[in-house]
């Protein structure tokens, strides 16, 4: 089982599920050769998945194009269905800086096939989380700067307000479709910039006033 520790608290977290939005910036979409969705495009991934802030991700042996995807994460903290506009936003208990790995070559020959892509997300430390900023301690602005180093190089650099659905027009619709649960994490999309990495990569995530993430892919 996997907790996540709350600043200034002994308290922690078990992490429930991890519910996940594709496309959701317009030029990510369209580096990828997709339509910009009308609606959230939601997968999920197994709590097991979740590593933390200077863990290693392990590149799988069966993928010779591991990408990476920096996100902003939402932490619910309490239990909602079919949330309105105010409901969704006090569901919102924190931010976090996320990292969503995924296997193209994988993904792409799932597709073609018409198949599930789920193994292309879903494999052991393919979700990463930074520590955790309490919405109570900081409200969103929507300017904030995301991005993603390789090896002190910029590779992803975009602002959250590029999203197409806000974090709270997600949590409202990701209600509608399942109950989201105290301890869920929602990872919101990547902006435009993804690539593969390489074993021995260090991939360093920013969100200015949210958090930070710097790991080793082995």
């Amino acid at each position: 089982m996997k907790e996540i520790s709350l600043p200034n608290s002994t308290e922690k977290l078990s992490v429930g599920k991890i519910v996940c939005v594709g496309r959701n910036y317009v030029a990510h979409a369209k580096e990828l050769g997709n339509e910009v969705p009308k609606f959230p495009i939601i997968f999920l991934k197994p709590a097991s998945n979740l590593i933390f802030n200077n863990e290693e991700i392990i590149h799988p042996t069966y993928s010779n194009e591991m990408h990476y995807e920096v996100e902003l994460v939402l932490l619910i903290g309490n239990t909602i269905k079919n949330a309105n506009d105010e409901e969704a936003e006090e569901a919102i208990y924190g931010y976090g800086v996320g990292l969503d790995m995924t296997l193209r070559d994988l993904q792409s020959e799932l597709k073609a096939k018409g198949k599930p892509w789920t193994l292309a997300k879903c494999f052991d430390t393919s979700a990463v989380i930074s520590d955790i900023t309490l919405a109570s301690d900081y409200k969103l602005k929507g300017n904030e700067n995301i991005e993603l180093f390789i090896n002190d190089e910029v590779r992803q650099n975009s602002t959250i307000d590029k999203m197409i659905f806000s974090p709270i027009e997600i949590v409202k619709f990701i209600s509608s479709r399942m109950t989201l649960e105290k301890g869920d994490l929602i990872y919101t999309g990547t902006p435009a910039g993804v690539c593969k990495v390489a074993k021995g990569d260090i991939i360093t995530c920013r969100i200015s006033d949210i958090g930070n993430l710097i790991n080793e892919v082995i």
